[in-house]
């Protein structure tokens, strides 16, 4: 039970703070909002400066003066859609300068008359009077335009008090309505009369007589008649020459068709010019008129096709026949001949027209939402004079028959055959559209390019939105005068060029397909004031920013720009704005970035060159391969004898302008006495019909040490070289520590040559042992190197100590 407790304080706090701290939506300082506020009372918060208080669609009951007496400045109130039943103008005694009144849809029953002199608009309709609320009072109100009133009766003396009044517009809702004296509402002085009746009663006809004398303006809503034609009162003959009324709106009419025909041949010889019928529904059958009855209708019927009355425009809206065995010839026929200039006949589901027998008069035509096909209007030379044809929501389907049906309207200008189903197979016949036709719309039809092969070769203004387009051909239109196009909602991959219509200035080709719109457009396009482009579905690449500068070169053309032109693709880009895409000019130059690439390629080509040159790179792969050879021709020729057996302490390495100091100090003080140091020397240790390089791998490899005797003279020999490499070689491939440098002499720097930077990272990274001048350091220096390279050999060395000699050189 807790949270249905805590709703229901919540329920009751919130409609407490409604009903007493009532805030009003303020839109300036002089308008206050308190309507659907659930109100009883009227607020007394209201702000002191209020002009216009709208306090409708509450359950406000009663006011009274005190509620308004402090609002001076009021100037509009609305107290519509409450529920006041007694209504005293004295409650607005002090609002001198209220002009607006709305008390319309309350329940009042009673009025207390008072002059309010300032009062244009007052609206007491929608309530519950029994007879129309018109006080003495009412006479002093010169400046009241609009009066809405409501009532079950009328009398000739309801409007004795208001008949001086030159009021603009009166409105009259009728609800239950028992009583109407004739020519009640004739004492009406006013331009418009608004009769707004119930739907579920029979109409008074004396109502539409009067009302058609009363006002230049008249409309009437719900006119039904349920009994029989034989009860309809037929108009008199004398109400002919009081009409007064020029524009006519019947609203929701529902009476048999004998009626209609009655009421129609009244409007027809009436001044009326302009005719509105909306929710027209008439019914009835043939067989319930007799011979004579029928044929005096008929005859009438016959009778309009030749007369000349006032009527200028005739519209018929939402029309519904329920009559049987009618023949519905006969009524087209009306139609068809009716001499006026304006004809609208509009959701009627009619499925054909016939063509005037003679020159007709139409200039605009409207008959849309109905089931016409394109047997409409062929071979029809009467309609010389139409100007305007609206035949959007039929069932035309083929453009070439339409063309036909244009041919001979010589004054056509606008034709709009949009919401059909109209296609064009490209046949060879040339499409005869009339010369005058300057613009045309055929959207949402199914359409596709050979449209272009079937177009009026005078066309202005063309729409072709809605179709089934993919591209607009070229060399098959020829439309020189054409200056706006619409190709919206088509499958269009790119923008059309201009080649065909050289005086075009507006086009709009928004949400087609189009990726990459060209950016020559506006180029072949010079007379193109106005782009419409958006809500496709733009890939964001290089050719995309082309177009984008191609449109900060234009001026502002792009209708819509930038909200309506957003990335699609790729996935990482959609939903970015294109006036936010950028990219690099070098991403985007195909040349530069061929170019580019090119200079980057030799630069980087010149800078190994040189770095291959300086640090003899080509040696080093030479002597690579010759290590990789070796070592496969080794495992091929003794695939058993891999590993490796240590039999000599140390190789020496040495540049033969140094043998006399290796042969007569280095080899005697290690290898005389205990423990002597067995020495590899290639004049005695390698091996006869090998090869210089694999007998200095094959030493190396079976040395525990390698000596290198340094001097400038090692440098400058290339067999030493190979040897350094190949024992270098050695101490990573195993991560041993093989290496003992002897400086005999020092080497300066700049005698090193650029390749034997394995040299120098040797000499600046390892400790090296330097040959003393003082013979007194010798036995030292003797005993150091000693130590870097004792170790005990396998007793294999002893089969193995007969070696070939080979000078190193």
């Amino acid at each position: 039970m807790r949270p249905l407790t805590n709703t229901y304080v919540f329920v009751c706090a919130f409609t407490f703070t409604l009903w007493n701290n009532i805030q009003p939506t303020v839109e300036n300082e002089f308008i206050a909002n308190y309507s659907g506020r659930l109100l009883t009372n009227v607020p007394k918060n209201i702000p002191l400066h209020t002009q216009v208080l709208d306090l409708s669609h509450n359950r406000i009951s009663g006011i009274s003066i005190s509620e308004f007496i402090y609002l001076s400045d009021l100037q509009v109130l609305n107290l519509s859609h409450n529920l006041i039943t007694v209504l005293d103008f004295s409650v607005f005694v002090f609002n001198e300068n209220l002009e607006y009144l709305d008390l319309s849809h309350n329940n009042i029953l009673k009025v207390c008359c008072l002059t309010l002199a300032c009062l244009r608009h007052l609206d007491l309709s929608y309530n519950k009077f029994t007879a129309l609320p018109i006080c003495q009072e009412f006479e002093n109100m010169f400046r009241l335009e609009y009066l809405g009133l409501s009532a079950t009766m009328i009398q000739r003396s309801d409007f004795r008090y208001i008949k001086h009044l030159q009021l603009h517009t009166v409105f009259l809702t009728l609800g239950n309505f028992s009583l109407y004296e004739p020519q009640s509402l004739t004492a009406l002085n006013t331009k418009r009369l608004h009769i707004d009746f119930a739907a579920n009663q029979n109409f008074s006809f004396s109502l539409l007589y009067d009302g058609m004398s009363t006002s230049e303006n008249l409309k009437i809503v719900n006119l039904i008649y349920t009994l029989s034609y034989k009860y309809f009162p037929s108009p008199p003959l004398m109400l002919l020459k009081k009409i007064k009324t020029t524009a006519l709106i019947l609203d929701t009419v529902d009476v048999q068709w004998p009626i209609i025909l009655q009421i129609f041949l009244l409007i027809w010889y009436s001044p009326v010019e302009h005719l509105t019928v909306r929710n027209l529904t008439f019914r009835g059958s043939l067989g319930e008129l007799t011979k004579y009855e029928f044929l005096p209708l008929l005859s009438s019927l016959e009778q309009l096709i030749s007369l000349d009355g006032s009527m200028k425009a005739l519209t018929l809206e939402h029309v519904r026949i329920k009559i049987y065995y009618f023949n519905q010839e006969v009524l087209y026929r009306q139609f068809s001949e009716m001499n006026i200039a304006s004809l609208t006949i509009y959701d009627a589901y009619m499925p054909h027209m016939l063509c005037p027998n003679r020159t007709s008069s139409f200039q605009y035509l409207n008959f849309s939402h109905n089931a016409l096909t394109d047997e409409l209007f062929q071979n029809c030379g009467t309609l010389i004079d139409l100007k305007l044809l609206i035949l959007q929501w039929n069932k035309f389907e083929s453009l070439l028959k339409v063309s036909f049906m244009t041919s001979r309207m010589k004054s056509l200008k606008y034709l709009d055959m949009s919401n059909n189903l109209l296609h064009h197979d490209g046949a060879d016949v040339r499409c005869p559209w009339a010369a005058s036709l300057t613009e045309l719309d055929l959207s949402s039809n199914q359409l596709a390019d050979a449209v272009f092969e079937c177009l009026p070769v005078n066309i202005k203004k063309l729409d072709l939105q809605n179709n089934q387009i993919s591209s607009v051909p070229k060399g098959l239109a020829d439309l020189k005068s054409l200056e706006e196009l619409n190709l919206a909602s088509n499958r269009l991959a790119d923008l059309p060029g201009c080649s065909g219509f050289t005086s075009l200035q507006f086009l709009n080709i928004e949400m087609n397909s189009i990726l990459t719109p060209s950016t020559d457009f506006f180029q072949s396009c010079p007379r193109v004031k106005e782009l419409q482009a958006g809500h496709n579905p733009f890939k964001c690449s290089c050719e995309l920013q082309d177009f984008i500068r191609v449109e900060r070169r234009s001026g502002g053309k792009l209708f819509g720009w930038p909200s309506a032109y957003v990335c699609e693709y790729p996935e990482g880009l959609r939903g970015t704005e294109l006036k936010d895409f950028h990219l690099s000019e070098l991403a985007c130059n195909t040349t530069l970035l061929l170019v580019t690439a090119l200079l980057l390629t030799l630069v980087l080509v010149a800078v190994v060159s040189f770095l291959c040159i300086y640090l003899d790179v080509p040696w080093y792969v030479r002597m690579t391969w010759r290590w990789t050879q070796t070592k496969r021709r080794a495992w091929h020729n003794h695939p058993k004898e891999q590993e490796t057996v240590l039999q000599f302490h140390a190789f020496i390495s040495y540049s033969e302008h140094d043998a006399l100091w290796v042969k007569n100090e280095l080899i005697p003080n290690l290898e005389k006495g205990e423990g002597c140091i067995q020495l590899c020397q290639h004049e005695r240790n390698f091996v006869p019909g090998k090869s210089i390089v694999e007998n200095i791998i094959n030493c190396i490899e079976k040395s525990y040490k390698s000596i290198f005797v340094l001097s400038p003279n090692f440098v400058q020999s290339e067999w030493c070289h190979y040897e350094l490499y190949f024992a270098h070689h050695k101490l990573f491939s195993e991560n041993s520590n093989s290496l003992i440098l002897i400086l005999l002499e020092p080497i300066p720097p700049y005698v090193i040559p650029a390749r034997y930077h394995k040299l120098k990272a040797l000499m600046a990274k390892r400790t090296y042992l330097e040959w003393p001048k003082e013979r007194s350091k010798h036995a030292l220096f003797w005993a150091n190197l000693r130590a870097a390279i004792n170790i005990n050999l396998p007793t294999a060395i002893e089969a193995n100590k007969e070696q070939s000699d080979v000078t190193c050189t």
